[in-house]
């Protein structure tokens, strides 16, 4: 994959982790021979409020097999690599220094042709709601091919795609955030207000002598 988008979907990866935001990016799916390579996988949370933590697996099937290997796991600032053919090369590129991960990335050092196959991301998210716990498993997969050389035209029209959609997202998302803050503030405005005018009525009750109505 082009520098280009690996430093797009980095900068994704530290905004998700300011916790001012998150939005799910598909990983690509054509690595170089020699080179590093980023497997993406964000899952965000629907609801930012909510506490939650998570455990984060990697598995790995060669190209013909059948079955699946566990080759990573990260909790909490504990990043493994559980398999032999990925000691040393495997890096973790997701969230960091909170329980409550939302990118769960990898960086392979080192790509080889026997990198090929397919890759499963596995959130175990635990959400803590107010009256009990909520486990939820979402699990994505990515289809890496290895390449001798990177297909520069296509590589650049992804990047081109993935950065006005990533834009676009953001956007949106920060008009979502701020209509949010907006309503948020005038309902405390109007409860506030509410609160003054029942006060107001109570004083006036409270003056106004019942005999003749006149105010004392």
């Amino acid at each position: 994959s082009s520098p280009k988008l690996q430093s797009l979907l980095q900068e994704t990866v530290c905004f998700s982790d300011g916790q001012t935001g998150c939005a799910e990016v598909d990983s690509m799916t054509e690595a170089v021979a020699g080179k590093g390579f980023l497997l993406v996988c964000i899952s965000c949370k629907r609801r930012e409020e909510v506490p939650g933590s998570a455990i984060v697996d990697w598995h790995y099937k060669a190209a013909g097999s059948d079955e699946f290997i566990h080759i990573f796991q990260y909790e909490y600032n504990n990043p493994i690599i559980l398999h032999e053919n990925f000691e040393g090369r495997l890096e973790w590129k997701g969230t960091m220094g909170t329980k409550d991960v939302q990118i769960g990335s990898v960086f392979i050092h080192n790509v080889t042709y026997n990198d090929t196959g397919t890759y499963l991301c596995t959130f175990h998210r635990t959400l803590y709601l107010p009256l009990n716990e909520e486990h939820v498993v979402i699990s994505k997969e990515v289809e890496l091919t290895v390449v001798e050389n990177a297909n520069p035209e296509l590589t650049a029209v992804i990047s081109e795609i993935m950065m006005y959609v990533l834009i676009a997202v953001l956007q949106l998302w920060m008009i979502g955030v701020l209509i949010y803050c907006y309503r948020k503030i005038y309902a405390e405005n109007e409860a506030r207000e509410t609160r003054k005018t029942a006060r107001s009525q109570s004083k006036l009750v409270e003056l106004k002598d019942p005999r003749d109505g006149i105010y004392l």
